[in-house]
């Protein structure tokens, strides 16, 4: 009588452990998949006149800059990639060296992964000329084919910050008087659509943009978004 009665609750547990595995399976097959970050759906402080309330289509803008090798570059070396944009200066002693740390370090990360690149906007490009950034780039062990170092003009890079990316709560005209200082990281997907934001100064933030780069590749691998 005992082995009966345990052959069966041991079918009842069995059934049970089948019929919650049936249906949980299809959620946790289910995988994340990243925002796709309009104008609309950012903070308005953030966001430029002339782009607020865009609902649809945003992308970030081309531009034509200069890089740590001295070579000129344009959009289109992000053709097919993901990648995670910031603005820093070379002499910056707060929050630029922490997010060149974490920005060394996700390269480590994804040394292996050709579909991630890093690009980091120099928001005093009149100061960090070729020279400066390549010093600047050997100091944290940039690959200059994986993170770029970009310099080139104010207005133009300010504009990026302002109107593409909206890393930045100040407005400004990219004039001499004009500075970016912020700790906003961008991820970007190969559409040039802005994936998330993440605060460069934070570990935890930075674990979740670990997280979510992988997130993204996955999402691209199968065609999605």
């Amino acid at each position: 009588m005992k082995s009966k009665t345990w052959l069966l609750t041991l079918g009842s547990f069995l059934i049970i452990l089948m019929g919650g595995m049936y249906f949980a399976y299809p959620l946790l097959k289910k995988k994340k998949v990243l925002k796709i970050y309009q104008p609309a759906d950012i903070n308005p402080k953030l966001v430029d006149t002339s782009k607020q309330g865009v609902k649809k289509d945003h992308t970030i803008a081309g531009f034509t800059l200069v890089n740590q090798r001295g070579e000129t570059f344009t959009e289109s070396v992000f053709d097919n990639k993901v990648y995670v944009a910031n603005f820093f200066f070379a002499t910056c002693p707060t929050i630029c060296p922490i997010m060149s740390n974490h920005f060394a370090d996700l390269q480590k990360t994804f040394k292996d992964e050709p579909k991630v690149m890093f690009i980091s906007y120099s928001v005093t490009p009149d100061l960090d000329s070729v020279a400066v950034l390549a010093e600047y780039g050997e100091r944290y062990g940039a690959d200059p084919d994986k993170w770029i170092l970009a310099t080139g003009d104010k207005k133009e890079i300010y504009t990026i910050a302002r109107k593409s990316y909206f890393a930045v709560l100040d407005e400004g005209d990219g004039g001499v008087q004009d500075f970016i200082h912020t700790e906003n990281m961008i991820l970007v997907d190969s559409k040039s659509r802005i994936r998330g934001y993440y605060d460069g100064t934070s570990n935890t933030d930075m674990e979740r943009l670990e997280d979510e780069i992988r997130i993204l590749l996955l999402e691209e691998e199968a065609g999605k978004g």
